[in-house]
């Protein structure tokens, strides 16, 4: 299995990314684990969750970790797992944000629930204006150097405030984000491109996009609005069912046909293939699934093949 360095930091990751967010939710406890099973003795070793998940539904926040933590305790595979999880969003009244105080709180109920001694990237889930970064790149610094965490990151950051967050951990000789996690995926592209991207290479943070599938809608069961109704997220597929995202799949077809590959497998292994990319996070709810989101791995794209994808999802200008 290739692994790829993630950012600066000592962490080597496969170029797939398990997402948790489904875990304790639309996957059940038993359903994870063998999902989580089958990912690992693949030869896969990154699991992303975050401590938000998952506070929408009647499981609420901590159950995707509580699962993780259940299945490292039963199957003893935490040493094959390079762990990540996120804090910052609303977990309840003053549990929000990227302040030093609150990281304190978040990391111990994290680490319970994870049943860990340390987490491999700890990650803030989204930036707080609201917070000094000198104060939040401190108090992770003191987790790293304590041993809590390996390597830090960042998720939903904008170009200015990523790179300024980088900029305060150097001048200081503080520990730095090592990595990020933005949008990004074959149909939602202007995000990241505009000004994440050179940032991401220019500093060598490494990039694990969440969202690799758009939804589902690049997976290619969404064709018509007959198909909405295929899952609870068919009501999001409205908004990519358009002129473009029907260009998109017509070149994801003409691809998977060379290869006799699936649409989903195509559409990560073109996010695998963009400068700067580690790789991209996807959850599956069966393991059938994810033995197909696994074949991205071993897939490799021509020139051609890329070329193609990218005109057919080039970003319309800005006011088309």
């Amino acid at each position: 299995m290739e692994l790829r360095r993630l950012g600066r930091s000592d962490l080597k990751i496969a170029p797939l990314v398990l997402g948790g967010n489904v875990f304790g939710w639309t996957a059940d406890e038993k359903t994870s684990f063998a999902i989580l099973d089958a990912f690992v003795d693949a030869g896969f070793n990154c699991v992303d969750t975050a401590d938000v998940y998952s506070r929408w539904a009647p499981a609420g926040g901590g159950a995707s970790e509580t699962v993780i933590g259940k299945w490292f305790k039963e199957g003893g595979k935490r040493d094959k797992v390079v762990l990540a999880t996120k804090f910052g969003m609303e977990m309840g009244e003053g549990m929000k944000g990227l302040s030093a105080r609150y990281m304190a709180e978040a990391v111990e109920a994290s680490l319970k629930r994870l049943q860990t001694d340390y987490i491999d990237l700890y990650q803030s889930h989204r930036d707080d204006a609201d917070t000094p970064q000198e104060e939040t790149a401190e108090a992770f610094d003191k987790l790293v150097k304590a041993g809590k965490v390996r390597v830090i990151g960042a998720s939903n950051f904008e170009p200015a405030r990523l790179k300024s967050a980088l900029d305060v951990s150097t001048a200081n000789g503080w520990a730095r984000y090592e990595s990020l996690q933005p949008l990004y995926n074959l149909y939602d592209r202007a995000g990241f491109e505009a000004g994440l991207q050179k940032v991401c290479i220019d500093e060598e943070v490494g990039v694990i996009p969440f969202y690799g599938l758009a939804s589902g809608f690049l997976t290619g069961k969404y064709r018509s609005e007959a198909d909405f109704s295929k899952s609870p997220r068919g009501g999001r597929m409205g908004s990519y069912l358009n002129d473009r995202g029907k260009r998109i799949l017509a070149a994801l077809d003409r691809v998977c046909e060379a290869h006799g590959a699936t649409q989903a497998q195509v559409a990560l292994a073109w996010v695998m293939a963009q400068p700067g990319l580690t790789g991209p996070i996807a959850s599956a709810t069966s393991v059938a699934q994810l033995e197909d989101l696994m074949g991205s791995a071993r897939l490799k794209l021509s020139p051609a093949e890329l070329a193609d994808l990218d005109k057919a999802s080039a970003p319309e200008p800005a006011g088309a």
